[in-house]
């Protein structure tokens, strides 16, 4: 089980959660539609480097970062799509690109898009293409404590 460590996490301060058991998806939109969740209530994970420093930025599958925005939000001098291989170590245990959005258990700052903030229960990778979680948001942001910013638009394709 790859999420071993969100889930002790998670049950160890008490939050409620839903596993979501879906066929194998790797897109954030093939993933919302396979699990019947709506796009808007689906949180994807975006590894950045934030003046060379990783973070993450999660937002609804449904939109897409706006670099210029985050990179006005974070105050930095350059914000850019971090590479699959500056990451794929980071996350022990994680399919590459299903990491959960719990930054705080990796030691990563994390920006939360504003319309993201706005659901009250968001659900995400549970660290593979097969399996999500749902939580709260409320619980989300409480525990994770991410910077809550407008970074994302809604994607047009």
């Amino acid at each position: 089980m790859p999420f071993r460590k969100l889930k002790e996490f998670l049950d160890t301060h008490n939050i409620k959660y839903v596993t979501i058991s879906h066929s194998q998806a790797f897109t954030a939109q093939e993933i919302a539609a396979t699990a019947h969740i709506p796009g808007k209530e689906l949180a994807k994970t975006v590894m950045v480097k934030i003046d060379g420093k990783m973070a993450m930025a999660v937002l609804p599958a449904s939109y897409k970062v706006d670099f210029g925005l985050l990179k006005k939000a974070a105050g930095a001098k350059r914000v850019e799509l971090a590479s699959e291989q500056e990451f794929k170590d980071m996350f022990p245990g994680c399919e590459v690109g299903a990491m959960p959005p719990f930054g705080n258990l990796y030691g990563l700052e994390v920006y939360v898009a504003e319309s993201l903030a706005e659901d009250e229960e968001i659900a995400f990778n549970a660290g593979s293409h097969t399996e999500l979680i749902k939580v709260s948001y409320k619980d989300f942001e409480t525990h994770v404590k991410p910077k809550v910013v407008k970074f994302s638009s809604k994607r047009s394709d």
